[in-house]
């Protein structure tokens, strides 16, 4: 861990305008810089740098934050990674905190194995360059229509026929023999000779995230069925199969930037798109898609394009992923190549335009694309008809966000002339199965820790592919809301809706606080909220739900909350604030503060209108009904509560309901007389 006083260091050294001015060309404009945006494409510049505030915010994509976030952004890297990128550019030395000797142990064995593995990349690039390689290795890349480029891009190499070259040569070389048998490159003979897990073979190393090699895939050249095409690596402490995608290394960016992930499976169906100039394609590394890989794209997009082949095992893959892509989130579409193409063959025999053109030309949404695939099959039997309905209210379910089903239900609805309830209604009942099922399947993962059998999914720490310490990205519990389809439904555990309904309050509240926390409120001397000494907006604010002993719902903004207040409690200035919560390592904390912070730039009638009052009479008007709003939208839901409470009690237990009665009609008071006070103006002096 970096310690905090390198930390500040390397903040307090950062300046933006350098840090993003080497990425993109950046021109003044008063007292900002404008440029093109890196993150999407655009032919007017709506990229904004503010060195004065330290910030960056593109009002095409939305991207927002400071330095920090920027090098994350553009460059993938972790919080930690960015540091590191920062101080080594402003010559500041990070010497990371005392490791216990486990760390430390671990973090070397992780290193080891990686360079390794990179040895064996090495080994196999070069043996590519020998009379075999270049005979057979080299020979057979060129016949797939492969670029000298492209081979060394990728670094692709050739494992030699001798059994044991690889072996001899690391350890000659001074690598260790556990180290060889741990990444998979090495098994140990019965006589306790080592001999190689690949020969006779054309390499494809398999790259992480950062663009360390992390494993290999082998694909043999010979015809003899009883010789396994590809040899894969072992999954190791550095490669993970489930957590890995060919080509992500070279396609993350270009991902990022054109906001979609082009996926498809083989090694050569990534390698031949990319020589074709279509950088945004990565494939599942031999394996089935899984949730892990859904998870990696969607750290640089959320929009997913498969490519599968036209044949029946392309299209059933293609099916499963659907269900997987939509069950996380992100938004997908098919392409089906003609029948007996794949990726390779097809990006092989057509031009960059022409392939592009097929993809944007040929991209069906889910809807379609089972209704084309399934409707054949029914023809004019009904039961089949309603069968394939059934399939495709059932995909809709698995969608995460409400209104993105509700959308998929009216296009649904349109397309099969049956009306939307009647698709709800099925949805309904299919996420209640989902939560049901999510429920036992935490309760036997409880059993499971309980018992110490180890068998529950890993949730906790973990190490990426790189050997840096992370975090799974995913669902960890299953939440009930009520949504547009009706009944309860499965939602990801967003930190930000906890509490869906008091969100939009707390986050307003939030907004005044993090932009005019110091600001006074300065109310007419005849107001009930006036003082002798005016308090701050985030003071009023503060008092105001201390009150009533109110926290705010939602985690990721009562986190940011607190730690503004630490902060200002403990002296720091409405700016010093701003910046370390945007620079904060909890990313989430600083996505919401950018978020808030950063000015959206946009002229209305209404903002115009809002230019004639000033700021400070503006404070007066909104920040107490903002406030009060809150406050109302907390007694709606005890309301519900004791509303619900009231239904559920029997019709004997009059004295049960006479108190339920007594609290509701106390609440109906009281939120009675905050409307009373919400219909007030408060007019400052």
């Amino acid at each position: 861990m970096i310690p905090k006083a390198t930390v500040d260091r390397i903040l307090d050294a950062t300046q933006i305008v350098d840090v993003v001015g080497d990425f993109v060309t950046l021109k003044r404009r008063g007292a900002n810089y404008t440029a093109c945006c890196p993150f999407h494409n655009e032919k007017t510049p709506s990229f904004y740098v503010s060195p004065a505030k330290g910030i960056y915010k593109c009002f095409g994509c939305g991207k927002a934050g400071t330095a920090v976030n920027f090098v994350m952004e553009h460059e993938s890297l972790s919080y930690v990674e960015a540091l590191k990128y920062l101080a080594k550019k402003y010559h500041i030395e990070v010497i990371e905190k005392e490791e216990s000797a486990e760390e430390i142990a671990l973090r070397q064995r992780n290193e080891s194995l990686l360079l390794v593995s990179e040895f064996a990349w090495k080994f196999f690039r070069e043996q590519l360059k020998t009379p075999e390689g270049r005979s057979i290795g080299y020979a057979y890349f060129k016949s797939r229509g492969l670029e000298d480029a492209t081979i060394d891009k990728f670094g692709l190499g050739w494992a030699p026929v001798s059994h044991n070259s690889l072996s001899k040569a690391a350890r000659d070389a001074g690598y260790r023999e556990e180290f060889l048998i741990d990444t998979g490159l090495s098994v140990k003979r019965s006589d306790g000779s080592l001999a190689d897990r690949f020969f006779d073979r054309v390499m494809f190393p398999i790259h992480s995230v950062s663009g360390r090699v992390i494993a290999f895939g082998g694909r043999t050249l010979k015809t003899d069925k009883t010789v396994a095409k590809y040899v894969n690596s072992p999954e190791t402490e550095i490669y993970i199969k489930s957590r890995s995608l060919y080509g992500i290394y070279f396609a993350k960016n270009e991902i990022s930037r054109q906001d979609k992930c082009l996926l498809v499976e083989g090694y050569l169906d990534v390698i031949s798109m990319h020589q074709l100039g279509i950088t945004n394609v990565v494939a599942s590394s031999g394996t089935s898609l899984t949730v892990e890989q859904i998870r990696l794209i969607r750290k640089f997009t959320e929009n997913v394009t498969i490519i599968y082949d036209g044949d029946p095992a392309g299209i059933h893959a293609a099916l499963r992923g659907i269900g997987l892509v939509l069950k996380e989130g992100l938004n997908v579409k098919v392409v089906l190549l003609p029948d007996g193409d794949d990726p390779d063959s097809f990006s092989r025999k057509h031009t960059l335009d022409e392939v592009s053109d097929f993809i944007a030309e040929h991209e069906q949404d889910f809807i379609s694309f089972k209704t084309d695939l399934l409707l054949g099959e029914a023809g004019n039997d009904p039961l089949k008809k309603a069968n394939l309905i059934n399939d495709i209210a059932d995909t809709i379910a698995m969608i995460p966000d409400a209104v993105k089903r509700s959308v998929y239900v009216e296009t649904c609805s349109a397309r099969f002339n049956i009306e939307s309830q009647i698709l709800f209604e099925r949805i309904r009942g299919t996420r209640s199965d989902m939560l049901i099922e999510e429920r036992k399947r935490q309760e036997r993962e409880s059993r499971y820790r309980e018992h110490g059998t180890g068998n529950s999914q890993d949730t906790g720490a973990r190490t990426d592919n790189d050997g840096t310490a992370g975090q799974d990205v995913g669902r960890t519990q299953a939440e009930t809301v009520t949504d547009t389809a009706g009944g309860p439904a499965v939602t990801p555990s967003d930190p930000m809706m906890n509490d869906p309904y008091l969100a939009p309050s707390e986050r307003e509240l939030l907004g005044f606080i993090l932009n005019n926390g110091e600001d006074p409120l300065a109310f007419d001397v005849d107001s009930d909220l006036h003082t002798d000494e005016p308090m701050t907006v985030a003071d009023f604010i503060d008092c105001s739900l201390a009150d009533d002993g109110e926290i705010f719902s939602n985690d990721v903004y009562r986190r940011v909350y607190d730690a503004y207040f630490d902060m200002y409690g403990n002296g720091l200035d409405q700016d010093q604030i701003s910046k370390r919560l945007m620079d904060s390592p909890e990313r989430d904390i600083a996505k919401v503060a950018a978020d808030l912070i950063i000015p959206k730039y946009d002229l209305t009638v209404q903002n115009y209108r809002d230019s004639l009052t000033s700021e400070a009479t503006q404070l007066v008007m909104f920040v107490p009904r903002a406030v009060i709003i809150y406050k109302i939208k907390r007694i709606d839901k005890i309301i519900r509560e004791y509303s619900d409470r009231l239904a559920s009690i029997p019709p004997e237990d009059t004295a049960g309901a006479e108190e339920v009665m007594s609290s509701l009609n106390r609440m109906y008071r009281t939120r009675n007389m905050l409307n009373e006070r919400l219909g007030r103006r408060f007019i400052r002096k």
